[in-house]
């Protein structure tokens, strides 16, 4: 089966809207138990086609069929400063999701990070990429550690999401297989 990451467009707006309803999702991104959506304030055809240079999104496709997303973003310069004013420049932030359930616990997740980040370190500038895991999610920790990821310490996003932040310096990330 071969996996890749192409850039989303508004064809992929239904997928997103589904997939932001998924269960497996909303708890992978909050820790409210009344949450009926993940990504509360997405209108996904303003996200998909925003002409932010410090934004993309992306959809993982696995023999053609949509299966999860990702966001990469330069959280310096992108421009809801989720990641605060004063964020250093040269740094990625991603955020990934699989939005089919039947395609969980299968290794996709592992390809598409790493897809992501071998295309975020073939820029030289590039120092390091941040992840904001929710701080129960204590899976994903382990996902993140398991491909080189360090915690770097909890912190509140959005008033409301306790996050346990964690980074890939560039010198601690060995080249993945998958084809970028």
């Amino acid at each position: 089966m071969a996996l890749m990451l192409r850039p989303a467009t508004t064809a992929d707006v239904p997928h997103l809207q589904r997939w932001d309803r998924e269960p497996h999702v909303i708890a992978a991104t909050t820790d409210d138990p009344e949450a009926d959506v993940a990504f509360e304030d997405a209108v996904w055809a303003e996200e998909v086609s925003c002409d932010d240079p410090a934004s993309a999104y992306f959809i993982a496709e696995l023999d053609g069929r949509p299966i999860g997303a990702m966001q990469v973003i330069d959280p310096a310069l992108e421009r809801t400063h989720y990641w605060g004013e004063d964020c250093p420049p040269n740094l990625r932030a991603m955020d990934i999701w699989i939005g089919e359930a039947d395609c969980l616990g299968k290794g996709h997740g592992t390809v598409m990070m790493t897809i992501a980040i071998n295309r975020a370190f073939a820029q030289p500038a590039v120092e390091a990429i941040l992840i904001d895991p929710l701080n129960s999610s204590t899976d994903a920790h382990r996902f993140y550690q398991r491909l080189g990821f360090r915690p770097i310490g909890r912190r509140l996003f959005d008033d409301d999401d306790d996050c346990l932040v964690h980074r890939l310096d560039r010198a601690d990330w060995r080249f993945g297989e998958a084809d970028a």
